[in-house]
């Protein structure tokens, strides 16, 4: 049985300057990024950070271009152009089954990084309690801490990654605003079942709770595993903010363009905590974007086959030198774990890899409200070239579990 959900206010991370705002000093910078970092110094191959080593589509480059040569170049509607707007609401029909009006309930931000932030801060007074299953990726826990929300983190069980639905059921209580639901999920790869959304949804609406959703991995899943957007299921449009972006779908990591889709009240409150955050994303990428999101359908086919490619290639790399690992349904990122090495923990083991075998990753204690439930994994990325795993599964040749 998975761990019953713990509330947590703080990570344990302390800046010795009383200068610094109290909200900044309970967590430390990213790991990830910081992981980027590692990886240059050592001229390591770059596991860590979810971003490609390949080109994004031409036709959403050509559009960019286009788009700098016309009338693109000053400030769009601050909560988005609206070519992108009308995108976001007919993709969010045709692939996701979502009713939005592109004027009432989009919002575009910075990422979908600053959707998730902007959704916090418009939903969550100081004191409410918020949901975040976990593992977690990284960002969830901050935006909690900043938003002045208490996190509940409910355990997901490894290797499968199910929740427990008890502890589900307990997490939800009267102080609760929101639950976080990231699908397909980073760091797992899991992609969230019909019955897991129904009961999710089932306590959000009795409960008078909201549910805020990061779908940034929508499209990449495997197995015949279908995305299924919770914001469809019974009265949940009315109890659902719905986070997406460009960023992975189209390989455009640095292009910094999300959106939210939220019932109005809830969107008008984002569009002026945005609007004073940010002002607005790049006006010539969201012209691009909305080009983007009229691709056919058979874009989205082939994105998933190049994504399920590269998951068996370093999946079969990472099992055939010792690690327990469990193929991911979605998103680009394994968790393994990495206990047969002999390592004293996640911290040791990527020191090791990144200096000694020349790959970086991201420590699995990240992901965790309580670092040493996560000290046993490492999570692995793979939207890189074929030829880049095929030298990572070389490198990790070189390991040797323990005797």
């Amino acid at each position: 049985m998975a761990k019953r959900a713990r509330g947590v206010p703080a990570f344990g991370f302390r800046i010795a300057d009383a200068r610094v705002a109290d909200r900044v000093q309970h967590f430390p910078e990213s790991v990830i990024r910081e992981m980027t970092r590692v990886a240059a110094r050592h001229d390591a191959i770059n596991l860590a950070q979810g971003f490609p080593d390949f080109d994004p589509p031409r036709e959403i480059v050509d559009a960019a271009r286009a788009a700098l040569e016309g009338p693109h170049h000053q400030y769009a509607i601050t909560w988005g152009a609206k070519p992108l707007r009308d995108a976001i609401a007919a993709k969010a029909k045709r692939f996701n089954g979502i009713d939005a009006d592109p004027e009432a309930n989009v919002v575009v931000t910075c990422g979908s990084t600053e959707a998730m932030m902007t959704a916090m801060l418009s939903v969550v007074n100081p004191g409410d309690e918020v949901v975040i299953p976990e593992p977690f990726y990284e960002n969830y826990g901050p935006d909690a801490i900043v938003s002045g929300a208490r996190a509940i983190f409910l355990p997901m069980a490894w290797p499968s990654w199910e929740l427990d639905e008890e502890a589900l059921k307990a997490a939800f209580t009267p102080r609760t605003k929101a639950i976080v639901l990231n699908t397909p999920n980073n760091p797992t790869g899991k992609v969230f079942s019909r019955s897991e959304l129904k009961l999710i949804a089932d306590l959000v609406e009795d409960r008078g709770a909201l549910a805020i959703t990061d779908e940034i991995y929508e499209h990449i899943t495997y197995g015949g595993k279908a995305h299924i957007s919770i914001a469809t299921l019974g009265s949940m449009a009315d109890r659902t903010v719905t986070i997406n972006g460009i960023s992975k779908t189209y390989s455009v990591t640095g292009w910094r363009v999300g959106w939210a889709i939220a019932p109005k009240t809830i969107a008008d409150a984002m569009k002026r905590v945005h609007d004073f955050l940010t002002v607005g994303a790049p006006h010539p990428l969201q012209i691009a974007g909305a080009v983007a999101l009229g691709f056919p359908d058979s874009y989205y086919t082939e994105l998933a086959a190049m994504y399920a490619r590269k998951r068996d290639l370093l999946w079969e790399a990472l099992r055939s030198v010792g690690f327990e690992v469990t193929r991911p349904d979605g998103a680009y990122y394994i968790v393994a774990d990495h206990t047969p090495f002999g390592f004293a923990d996640d911290w040791a083991f990527t020191d090791h890899l990144v200096k000694e075998i020349g790959i970086a990753v991201v420590p699995g204690s990240s992901f965790y409200s309580d670092p040493a439930d996560g000290r046993r994994f490492v999570r692995f990325m793979f939207s890189r070239k074929d030829e880049t795993l095929r030298e990572a599964a070389a490198r990790l040749e070189k390991l040797e579990p323990a005797k």
